[in-house]
């Protein structure tokens, strides 16, 4: 009964304070101007996402130390330091260096105080087992990877936001699923506040969410299993299930992040440099509106979010649906650029 009243509650102190920044941001001038690469063509407010790190953060904070009394602060200060860098590369813009050192050094310290994937579960497969070094080389890939592919994905109007609430509800409902109370909870202040954010960055967009908000809400996704599997340590056989149900609920994401990164790759291409590649981008430049493009990428996270919830739910018959499911949204996104961009030339 409490969260029936909390995650309202977490919506309507988002939207508040979204707005306050917002006028605030127009006061002090803080607006990310249009360039060459950008997909807005007006001075827009930026770090909007600011707001929900430190309401999700704060609620976090409260939950862990005095309910749950399972705090972690390996995560709340990579979490931090992330938000910090990412603030002062929206004001000031910080070297690629000092970025990927700090998300570099919040990702050890969630691996070394929480813990990394031992053994994941692989439909088809079962459980693989890896050693220490493994495991944990794969959990800092995992966290930085994510932490910034986020930040890559947020490049239009609501689809950072929109990815995170159906992130975030899939969450909620695989904590409650495999009995993880504190990523039920978690998961559940990120989807809302990300709400509150999303009523006013759907197109037209009237703040942007800024690296502050995009590498926040990246390295917290990525660090859910690992926070869900510190919880459940006892419950080998449903920790088994975390790692994979973490890509795929942020799966498209994933996806069009690799897909593009190794195509840019063999293409010769300078994969460090910004660049309008990506496959959301593709779209938009083909016609699609940031609303179809962000509307389309969410739906197809909705449906990836059923089908997680029905192979943990029945972890036999649907393995097949999840796996054919995620190459097939895949392929068919590949598909549909494909003829929008035939259909404009």
């Amino acid at each position: 009964m409490f969260k029936f009243f909390l995650f309202p509650t977490i919506f309507l102190l988002s939207y508040c304070g979204v707005e306050w920044f917002r006028r605030w941001s127009l006061r002090r001038k803080l607006f990310d101007v249009p360039n060459e690469r950008s997909s807005h063509t007006m001075p827009t407010p930026l770090g909007g996402g600011l707001i929900i790190v430190l309401i999700s953060l704060a609620a976090y904070t409260l939950h862990a130390v005095f309910i749950a009394e399972n705090f972690a602060w390996a995560y709340v200060l990579g979490a931090i330091l992330i938000a910090l860098v990412s603030w002062l590369d929206d004001l000031y813009t910080v070297s690629i260096v000092w970025r990927f050192s700090v998300h570099a050094f919040a990702a050890i310290l969630v691996i070394k105080y929480i813990g990394y994937f031992d053994e994941t579960y692989i439909p088809f497969l079962q459980a693989m087992s890896q050693g220490k070094i493994v495991g944990a080389a794969i959990t800092f890939l995992w966290l930085v990877w994510m932490t910034n592919a986020y930040n890559f994905m947020d490049g239009i109007d609501g689809i950072a936001a929109a990815q995170a609430v159906t992130a975030g509800i899939g969450w909620l409902l695989v904590g409650n699923l495999l009995g993880s109370t504190s990523a039920e909870f978690y998961s559940g202040v990120l989807a809302f506040s990300c709400l509150g954010f999303l009523m006013q960055n759907w197109q037209p967009a009237r703040i942007f969410m800024g690296d502050v908000g995009s590498a926040f809400l990246g390295f917290s996704f990525a660090a859910l299993p690992l926070l869900a599997g510190k919880e459940m340590s006892a419950a080998l056989e449903n920790r088994r299930f975390l790692p994979f149900a973490a890509v795929a609920l942020v799966w498209l994401f994933v996806f069009d992040t690799i897909y593009t990164f190794f195509r840019r790759a063999a293409n010769g291409e300078k994969v460090w440099e910004a660049h309008r590649g990506h496959l959301y981008q593709k779209f938009v430049a083909a016609g699609f509106s940031h609303r179809l493009t962000a509307g389309l990428y969410g739906l197809i996270s909705v449906l990836t979010v059923l089908a997680t919830i029905l192979w943990i739910s029945w972890r036999g018959a649907w393995q097949p649906l999840l796996i054919f499911l995620l190459g097939f949204q895949s392929v068919s996104l590949l598909i549909v650029l494909s003829i929008v961009q035939k259909k404009k030339r």
